[in-house]
């Protein structure tokens, strides 16, 4: 059976539609990618910072555990020697060992939740900022304070406590601003905090692991009749020289990554404050 030749107008058309539908069906998955990891990273904000800490810890320690498990590291002891076990020479820190390596845990966990929050991307939504500055352009007070109320950043917190006393004059909103920027600022000390904290009690556990082992050392010493083997004293040695090593191996970076954070978070304050006093600058009075 002949088919019916098409048309020129059915061709172009046709071809139109090749031109138009190749394209979107080719940047679908690159849209899907892009999407990704924003649509991660609200899933973890769903949680809070807390919870999201807790997931990357397990995780961490997850794969802590299978890497090591796996690699068969070992420490030698001298030449010739087959060497420890690395996991055999972290156990012999003993119980202050494992707590210092579950606060290594704990405080990457925060570090790796804190790069995803504290940011200025996150503190200071481009989007929200743009939006903003094109409704109070617009005299559109009304609707700018419910945006702010409607976001939790820290650029929507401060603008929204102003706009929310604009009815009291330019005074009583600088005041509000401060106030809450200043609340919120503690709220983000707050959070890095806790990178300080485990930084200065990482080398306390560790000495203390080192007075310890010391102790331990001395005790079989004395109660030894005779001269005891050097084996006889590695248990208490290892948990102080373990522990020691430990310590410092958490307090070192955890140092480092809270005044990374620390630094972060005091540009992204300062920034917040030149914005806020533009955006607001409007209802000074003349």
């Amino acid at each position: 059976m002949n088919e019916k030749p098409m048309s020129s107008l059915e061709r172009g058309t046709a071809s139109q539609l090749e031109r138009t539908e190749t394209p979107r069906m080719n940047s679908v998955p690159r849209r899907r990618r892009q999407r990704f990891l924003p649509n991660l990273m609200k899933s973890y904000a769903g949680l809070g910072w807390r919870g999201t800490t807790i997931a990357v810890g397990f995780m961490l320690l997850v794969t802590l555990a299978f890497l090591l498990d796996a690699s068969g590291v070992t420490w030698a002891q001298g030449e010739g020697s087959g060497g420890r076990g690395f996991m055999t020479s972290l156990r012999g820190g003993g119980f202050i060992g494992l707590v210092i390596v579950l606060c290594s845990i704990g405080g990457f966990s925060l570090a790796i939740t804190f790069a995803f929050q504290i940011r200025r991307d996150t503190l200071i939504p481009p989007d929200l900022l743009d939006q903003i500055e094109g409704l109070l352009e617009d005299e559109e007070y009304e609707e700018a304070f419910q945006v702010c109320e409607a976001s939790d950043s820290f650029l929507a917190q401060v603008i929204g406590a102003g706009l929310g006393r604009s009815d009291d004059g330019y005074d009583a909103m600088l005041q509000a601003v401060n106030e809450t920027g200043e609340m919120e600022t503690t709220k983000l000390h707050q959070k890095i905090g806790y990178l300080s904290v485990i930084a200065s009690v990482a080398p306390m556990l560790g000495l203390f692991g080192t007075v310890y082992g010391m102790i331990v050392t001395f005790n079989k010493i004395a109660a030894a009749p005779v001269a005891p083997q050097p084996r006889e004293l590695a248990d208490g040695i290892s948990i102080a020289l373990v522990t020691t090593f430990l310590g410092l191996l958490v307090a070192i970076p955890m140092t480092v990554l809270f005044v990374f954070f620390k630094n972060r978070v005091v540009n992204v304050v300062l920034e917040v404050g030149g914005i806020t006093e533009e955006l607001l600058s409007r209802f000074k009075p003349a």
